[in-house]
């Protein structure tokens, strides 16, 4: 026997010892929070620059705290307020403009996804006395900036509530559900330009520029929920599916001083994504959009007379993202971000909106905007520079000059500024390294000192199997596509394994990224240490390579992502290590779209599919999101129904997992009841499940544990022992490390 043929043998019987003295990770550890980590909650920087606050929660003696840091020492300095006799337990904070009061958030409930029902309490830190704003559950409650009223929202009606004579003014009055809503968002809204609350405080709050939604011509959208009751009960709100009316948005702006509400011509404007108040409180800007999303314009209107002006217009081909990067300097002058140039970038305008220059240039996206330092001219961004899978934290200043880059680890990093943007909480993970949080000074990036990290976790998964997730690219219908592949801790080369695709894939999205864990990705170790290889492939359609790349499947969702995902398991399957004839693939929500279609048009590639809440018609799902990549179905019927999949169930051949929460306020069971008498009139066996009044994420108690483990053992019996067959050895081709 040679002495290299016995070393590796040694090699291969240390690896297996090894990898066999570790624990597997279960479902229940994942779902039980085992390798939860630990951060910053809700991290506040003061305005005086120095210092910081956090939640803290002393979980053995269930108090809250809210406690100040100093930032250059780390060192708690003192502690506002915490919860005790007198103070319920809160969940949340915000503070007035000069910090001298803050309301508290305590028995909050959820209502979507963003929004929420809450008794909430102002809290004077001056006087140490505590002042509960209403009696009623209430919405999106905001102090003025002198912290004298606070505005909220009550069953669709905006009030004012001042705080020195413990009053309150109904400013709307035709608040009704299921017609008119004043001060916060409808559900689409809500769910698709991400944010709830629809009014304003100017900056001497004299003001409040707000939202009117009149919703009563769209259409009911019910849902029974069965709970423990004799008879079921039903959910009804407003949702506009696909070519269905839209509530009419109007602004309104509310005097505070006379008491007087006027109405703000905006024209014809469809869509009002966004409101925000400019450094003269005069002034406030609003973004409108067509219906379409292709049009984007920026207004300025006066609040002396209720003039309107506009300062930018946004046109695509495809769509306009709607965000937040938008800063208003000492003159008004503002900066924006834009893909303009086919590429996510910085751009600075003059308070005319004219343009005076791009800021950022390059092949590569801003990811994220953090804000303007005018004492010292910079600007601070996180951008993809250093690779799409990446995030670095940068600065540069408004000419576009004296770039510099603030992080150096490899992976994901984020920032959160201090108010006078001297120092830098960065946040880092990579797919190696779990958080951790770190003090940097931003004139140079410097790091001043460690905060806090998770090592304790790192420190216990190495008692664990698991293995690297190992990136490279696959070039795929003429694409380099970012890939990443978890193979057994004990892999063999000279063995078959099955493979298991996740996926999403909706635009702009991206899966395949340099971070930690998510409990998803705990789930994956799991199933690679029972012999699966896993893989995530990001097509076209997804984000961070530029506008081309994310909108070519502009009116055509599920044509060129489902091609990839194909493509992709074809070319794997062709790796020596990997069965062909054991590919499978899942997904959740537009995922779960992907993964139907993907098995029944790629029938010859895939043998397995799992689907969790999935679209399964885009003419059920909502207005905003679907007809910006899809326009109307009256206009695009073809582009609707070609990528239906209850359109073919006779193409199924495979085997299929659906899944769905009978309580989907987002992707309606609908969609999966649809697909299922698809299937049965189709003469097709498939596998199914239905989790009762569970929402779009199918969590709470015991469900994900179990619906992970219906996955596992779908998969198990589908997928990893189903009967091998026999194929030739074929060398791997353009799978770049």
């Amino acid at each position: 026997m040679k002495k290299s043929y016995v070393l590796l043998v040694l090699f291969f019987l240390t690896v297996a010892t090894a990898v066999g003295q570790k624990k597997k990770i279960s479902l229940e550890e994942i779902w039980g929070g085992v390798f939860r980590t630990e951060g910053l909650d809700v991290l506040r920087s003061m305005k005086n620059g120095i210092e910081y606050t956090v939640l803290n929660h002393d979980k053995a003696n269930g108090i809250r705290s809210i406690d100040v840091y100093d930032y250059k020492t780390q060192q708690k300095q003192r502690t506002i307020v915490s919860s005790s006799a007198k103070i319920p337990v809160f969940s949340s904070y915000e503070f007035s403009d000069d910090e001298s009061k803050l309301i508290l958030a305590t028995q909050v409930e959820p209502i979507f996804r963003r929004s929420r029902l809450g008794v909430y309490y102002v809290y004077d830190s001056t006087s140490e006395s505590l002042v509960k704003i209403s009696d009623n559950k209430i919405q999106e409650p905001e102090l003025s900036p002198d912290g004298s009223k606070v505005a909220y929202v009550f069953e669709n009606n905006l009030y004012v509530h001042d705080l020195a004579s413990n009053t309150t003014k109904q400013i709307t009055t035709d608040g009704k559900k299921g017609s008119i809503i004043n001060g916060v968002t409808d559900w689409v809204y809500e769910e698709e330009f991400a944010f709830v609350q629809a009014y304003q405080w100017n900056s001497n709050g004299k003001k409040i520029g707000f939202l009117r939604f009149d919703e009563t011509n769209v259409p009911n959208f019910s849902m029974d929920v069965y709970g423990a009751n004799l008879y079921q009960t039903q959910n009804q709100f407003k949702y506009p599916k696909a070519g269905e009316e839209n509530a009419k948005v109007s602004l309104h702006m509310y005097d505070v001083t006379k008491g007087e509400v006027a109405n703000i011509d905006l024209g014809d404007a469809y869509y009002i994504p966004r409101i925000k108040w400019m450094n003269n409180p005069n002034y406030l800007s609003v973004q409108t959009i067509n219906r379409h999303q292709d049009h984007l314009t920026l207004h300025e209107v006066n609040a002396k007379d209720n003039s309107v002006k506009v300062l930018l217009e946004e046109k695509d081909a495809a769509y306009v993202d709607i965000h937040d990067n938008l800063t208003f300097l000492a003159d008004d002058s503002f900066i924006w971000t834009s893909e303009k140039d086919g590429y996510n970038h910085i751009y600075l305008h003059n308070s005319d909106g004219e343009l005076m220059n791009q800021i950022t240039k390059g092949p590569w996206e801003v990811t994220n905007y953090y804000g303007y330092d005018q004492n010292e001219d910079r600007i601070y961004y996180q951008s993809v520079e250093n690779g799409s899978i990446n995030r670095d934290v940068y600065s540069i200043s408004s000419s576009g000059t004296n770039k510099k880059r603030l992080t150096t680890k490899e992976g994901t990093n984020a920032a959160d500024f201090s108010a006078d943007y001297s120092y830098f909480i960065n946040t880092f993970s990579n797919t190696t390294t779990p958080p951790e949080y770190t003090l940097h000074k931003a004139a140079n990036g410097k790091k001043v000192t460690d905060i806090k990290d998770n090592n304790v976790l790192a420190a216990n998964l190495k008692g664990y199997e698991t293995s690297q997730k190992e990136f490279s690219t696959i070039n795929i219908n003429g694409n380099d596509l970012n890939m990443w592949m978890i193979k057994p801790a004990d892999f063999d080369a000279s063995k078959e394994y099955p493979l298991l695709l996740y996926q999403y894939s909706g635009p702009g999205s991206q899966s395949v990224a340099n971070r930690w864990n998510g409990a998803n990705d705990y789930w994956y170790q799991m199933m690679a240490s029972e012999g699966y290889i896993i893989a995530c492939v990001d097509g076209r359609g997804t984000g961070l390579k530029g506008r081309d790349f994310k909108k070519v499947t502009q009116k055509e969702l599920g044509k060129y992502e489902v091609e990839d995902q194909i493509a992709a398991a074809k070319k794997l399957s062709e790796l020596p290590y990997i069965d062909e004839d054991r590919t499978g693939i899942w997904g959740w929500s537009y995922g779960g779209f992907m993964s139907t279609n993907a098995l029944l048009k790629g029938s010859e590639v895939f043998e397995m599919a799992i689907a969790v809440a999935p679209v399964t018609s885009w003419r059920f799902y909502d207005t905003i999101y679907t007809e910006r990549y899809m326009q109307t179905p009256q206009e695009n019927p073809s582009g609707y129904d070609d990528n239906s999949p209850f359109n073919y169930p006779e193409l199924l051949t495979g085997d299929y997992l659906l899944v769905h929460g009978s309580g989907d306020d987002n992707v309606h069971l609908q969609n999966s009841m649809r697909m299922i008498e698809a299937l049965i009139q189709a003469d097709k066996d498939f596998d199914w499940a239905i989790y009762p009044d569970k929402n779009h994420g199918i969590f709470g108690g015991n469900t994900r544990n179990h619906l992970f483990r219906k996955m596992t053992e779908f998969a198990h019996e589908k997928l990893r022992d189903r009967p091998k067959n026999e194929k030739p050895m074929v060398k791997p081709e353009e799978i770049k490390g």
